[in-house]
């Protein structure tokens, strides 16, 4: 294992919540040398809003249903509520300390928040915007995924080397399944139950039976992963290589890798839109955000950001992005360009 100063940044940002001691390129990422939008009109993106949320926001996710998007505000223990409609922040949720980690099921229109430093998921109603649970898992939770098919939840517990496997009707942890050295992002094919843990310190994605919760594939990536995404509609699995600058491409039928795409500087948070076969990376030195073509596995644009940009989630019904500035303390919209 090669523990580099980059890994270093990133970990402190994962464990303490604080903004780390590196200067970022996004206002160089804003000249000539970023590419704003997609040469294509068809596929045109652009950012169409900056929303002003809570402290070193670190992780987003979407419900399509209601359209509504969470935020981690890792500083200040809270998650801000933003109504894609409007843009705007409708409320500001207490959770505990460090957030990190959330992930929404649609189906029962509720949230799960990794709190870092409690080793604990705040259970939030998306209803009545209200903590109605908190359940303890393993040590230092960081990504979080759900299942809405089977109304399970999986969270990556760094320190651990483990993933807490959570029932949704009962909120409480029914499982621990044992991944690589690291683990942080966490993502979930609904269609095939698989879960996939993208494992830092081995450089390796953990696969995972949602049936058994058990591990039936380990697959080499590359340097230091971090970020995972998957489309439920082709099988194909995203993860993002903080030190290689690249996204590994993952064929979930026969847990390969079948193509490595390259992105930007320390590539970070990824999301996919199955509808449009659309990835969304974060690539946070830069202040940037690669677009990339899930048909082609090309990188079809680079838009400029916030600072320090983490997590991304994709709303596929609007077809529109959320990405997380973490030094500027705002979300990103990112929308089909106006005709």
């Amino acid at each position: 294992m090669r523990f580099t100063q980059r890994t270093a940044i990133f970990i402190t940002v994962a464990i303490t919540g604080l903004a780390p001691a590196v200067t970022t390129m996004a206002a160089a990422a804003s000249a000539s040398s970023v590419r704003g939008t997609a040469p294509a009109a068809k596929g045109c993106i652009t950012v169409t809003a900056t929303i002003p949320v809570g402290s070193s926001p670190r992780a987003v996710a979407v419900n399509p249903k209601t359209g509504t998007i969470y935020v981690t505000n890792t500083a200040g223990n809270t998650v801000s509520v933003i109504s894609g409609r409007t843009n705007t922040v409708t409320a500001t949720i207490p959770v505990g300390t460090n957030p990190l980690g959330i992930a929404v099921n649609p189906k029962t229109n509720t949230v799960y928040v990794a709190d870092n430093s409690d080793n604990t998921v705040s259970v939030i109603s998306g209803r009545t915007n209200t903590v109605t649970a908190t359940i303890p898992v393993g040590t230092n939770p960081l990504g979080a995924a759900v299942n809405p098919k089977t109304n399970t939840v999986y969270v990556a517990n760094e320190a651990s080397g483990t993933v807490s496997v959570i029932s949704g009707r009962t909120n409480t942890a029914t499982a621990t399944v044992p991944v690589g050295a690291g683990p942080l992002g966490v993502a979930v094919n609904p269609k095939t139950n698989t879960i996939y843990v993208a494992n830092i310190f081995d450089y390796t994605v953990s696969v995972i039976s949602g049936r058994t919760n058990t591990v039936t594939a380990t697959v080499p990536v590359g340097t230091q992963p971090l970020g995972i995404a998957a489309d439920p509609k082709t099988n194909t699995v995203y993860v993002t290589n903080l030190v290689d600058h690249t996204v590994s491409v993952i064929d979930g039928r026969t847990n390969t890798v079948v193509a490595t795409v390259p992105a930007g500087s320390d590539p970070s948070g990824a999301a996919v839109n199955p509808k449009t076969s659309t990835i969304y990376v974060t690539n946070t030195a830069d202040g940037t955000v690669s677009v990339i073509s899930g048909r082609t596995n090309t990188v079809t644009a680079t838009i400029p950001v916030g600072n320090f940009p983490l997590g991304v989630a994709a709303d596929p019904k609007t077809k529109t992005a959320y990405v997380a500035n973490f030094l500027d303390n705002t979300v990103s919209v990112l929308a089909p360009c106006p005709k």
